[in-house]
């Protein structure tokens, strides 16, 4: 005859990608990933900036006014790239109601807004010696200034509206309309006759710096997304803890925490 458990094994659900769409697996998960980032960002920066400002060579046109490059083009490149990643995080958490990644989208505009900062900043001080003047109304430069100006107006926009909701879906509706915005900074230099240079790094043809130059910036591009991360990921578990006060989880976390 037959004889059944009467303890049954309950077997728990395979852990997929999704499953960290969960505030508190989230929460869980990055709770390691961040110092990891700290970790590699101030590593690969240490060793970027000693080859970019160290052991790189002078360039033959610019002298070493040139060397700005390893932090400034790194941070033009993440200004565009938070960008896009912003507005499609946005975007997913309009379509779905996924609270976390509206979450997400909402905790990198701030640093997408400070990359794009450093960009026209660092571009303005490359510019004198090279130009001869701080700023000119340049294509690739207003439009990153625009850049610049759609980061604030989504930051101030989302903290404007008290329904999380909404503002949630109109930071979203900006994000996706700006986002076209990006593809003009990065072709405006081949549409219009700018006094900008084209691309120093592409798909289709060799690199036209040093090796030690390219290694560098590599380096500092590295550092400046480890760095993103971290920052991301700090910033979203205070909005997760911010959101999520009345959630179970979020008070045993806060009875762990100050527990004598």
């Amino acid at each position: 005859m037959p004889t059944t458990s009467r303890n049954p094994v309950v077997t728990k659900p395979p852990l997929r990608l999704f499953s960290f769409a969960a505030p508190s697996r989230f929460y869980a998960l990055t709770r390691w990933l961040v110092p990891l980032c700290w970790v590699v960002a101030l590593g690969f920066a240490a060793v970027g900036l000693y080859m970019g400002f160290f052991v790189a060579p002078t360039d033959a046109t610019q002298g070493d006014s040139y060397r700005i490059i390893f932090i400034h083009v790194p941070a033009a490149w993440m200004s565009m790239v938070l960008y896009l990643v912003m507005a499609f995080w946005a975007g997913i958490g309009w379509a779905f109601k996924a609270r976390l990644a509206s979450m997400v989208a909402q905790a990198i505009a701030p640093t997408g807004a400070m990359f794009t900062f450093v960009a026209l900043w660092t571009g303005a001080l490359w510019g004198k010696p090279t130009w001869g003047t701080y700023w000119v109304w340049d294509a690739r430069l207003t439009t990153e200034l625009i850049l610049l100006f759609l980061y604030l107006g989504y930051i101030a926009l989302v903290n404007a509206i008290d329904d999380r909701r909404r503002a949630d879906q109109a930071g979203a509706l900006l994000a996706l309309v700006g986002s076209v915005n990006v593809p003009i900074i990065y072709f405006s230099v081949k549409w219009w006759n700018t006094l900008h240079q084209g691309a120093t790094i592409s798909v289709n043809a060799a690199p036209k710096m040093a090796a030690t130059m390219l290694t560098a910036m590599l380096l500092m591009t590295v550092a400046f997304w480890a760095y993103a991360f971290a920052v991301v990921f700090m910033r979203t578990r205070a909005e997760i803890i911010e959101r999520e006060t009345h959630a179970g989880w979020v008070a045993g976390l806060v009875r762990r925490t100050i527990k004598p």
